[in-house]
């Protein structure tokens, strides 16, 4: 009973030797190398998006100074036209009251 128990064995080592990929194993190994491809493609167009992001990243800080001089002038401007519009619009009423005032009261 030990040979037979020992042709068994040898009989599956050799069949697990010799083993032939099936089909599957075939298009399965064939299908993880594309993906692994694709992966690494999707990689490196990650990291060229990257290094385009912090290029523009950077030309943005160079112009952070120069946009913090208009958002200066564009405050200034537009205080110094909205107060010359409060001024005219309250001369404005105030002639247009007295005026007509001055003229009924005489």
């Amino acid at each position: 009973m030990a040979t037979s128990q020992n042709n068994t064995r040898s009989s599956t080592a050799e069949s697990q030797s010799h083993h032939q990929p099936s089909e599957f194993e075939l298009r399965r190994a064939g299908l993880v190398g594309e993906i692994g491809e694709s992966l690494e493609q999707v990689l490196a167009q990650i990291n060229a998006l990257n290094r385009s992001l912090e290029g523009i990243i950077e030309i943005g800080n160079e112009f952070s100074s120069v946009e913090a001089l208009w958002s200066q002038f564009e405050t200034v401007m537009g205080r110094s036209a909205s107060d010359e519009n409060d001024a005219n619009n309250n001369n404005a009423s105030d002639t247009a009251g007295n005026g007509e005032g001055s003229k009924h009261g005489k």
